[in-house]
């Protein structure tokens, strides 16, 4: 499938989440429209990439369907320059959209955010780094193999932290990370039942929560999570 043809689906993929209200900013829309979902599912897939569809990435793991990616997006209400956790790295998909609109490609560099994608998974990882490295993000999203439930510590806070795996309520380290005033998106629930909620930090350190929708994630694994034995 050549490139030009790659490009058409992901325009109509695009039009299609913005028509059924998954996509509702100018930001994550063209966001969505640059980065190259092709280039981050196994070659196997890619004339699946632009169907609204989780697929499979290897070690028990999917990339989520593209409506949940533009939904999360927008819940996370990301600003150019914003420095931004993301738990689950997967093949780097998500990560590269965060990125294209915190760091957007015609932004100078010394305004530019930061992705930071934390991912269990070693091999894992290095499919994501490699991916990201291919489609032009390297410079924009930094990897890190590690238990995301803990969050990352060295770069904290973050004005913002997206949670890619279903935890069973929302770790403490990952609020401890969150900057007052800051947001984070993250599934809750067990195997069975999941919430996409939506964390907000207030300027005065109280925690305030929404649910908004049902969902299912792959669990998230980790001190702050699930164990593999318990899932």
């Amino acid at each position: 499938m050549h490139l030009g043809s790659f490009e058409e689906k992901r325009r109509r993929l695009v039009e299609k989440l913005e028509r059924e209200g998954y996509i509702r900013s100018e930001r994550v829309k063209k966001a969505m429209l640059r980065v190259p979902r092709e280039l981050f599912v196994p070659e196997e897939l890619r004339h699946m990439a632009y169907e609204d569809t989780p697929l499979p990435i290897g070690h028990g793991q999917t990339i989520s369907a593209p409506h949940m990616v533009a939904m999360m997006t927008e819940l996370a209400e990301l600003e150019p320059g914003m420095r931004v956790l993301e738990v689950g790295a997967g093949s780097g998909y998500h990560a590269a959209v965060i990125a294209e609109v915190v760091a957007p490609s015609g932004l100078p560099r010394d305004q530019w955010g930061h992705v930071y994608t934390v991912e269990r998974v070693p091999e894992l990882a290095e499919y994501a780094r490699r991916n990201l490295e291919r489609a032009g993000y390297a410079d924009r999203v930094t990897v890190i193999v590690g238990d995301g439930s803990k969050g990352y510590p060295p770069a904290a806070p973050y004005d913002r932290i997206i949670v890619t795996a279903a935890a069973p309520e929302i770790p403490g380290p990952l609020i401890e990370q969150l900057k007052p005033g800051g947001r984070m998106v993250i599934p809750v629930g067990d195997r069975y039942m999941q919430y996409l909620y939506v964390v907000d930090k207030l300027p005065d350190g109280r925690i305030k929560t929404r649910s908004v929708t049902p969902c299912l994630f792959v669990p998230l694994i980790g001190e702050h999570g699930w164990r593999e034995y318990e899932y």
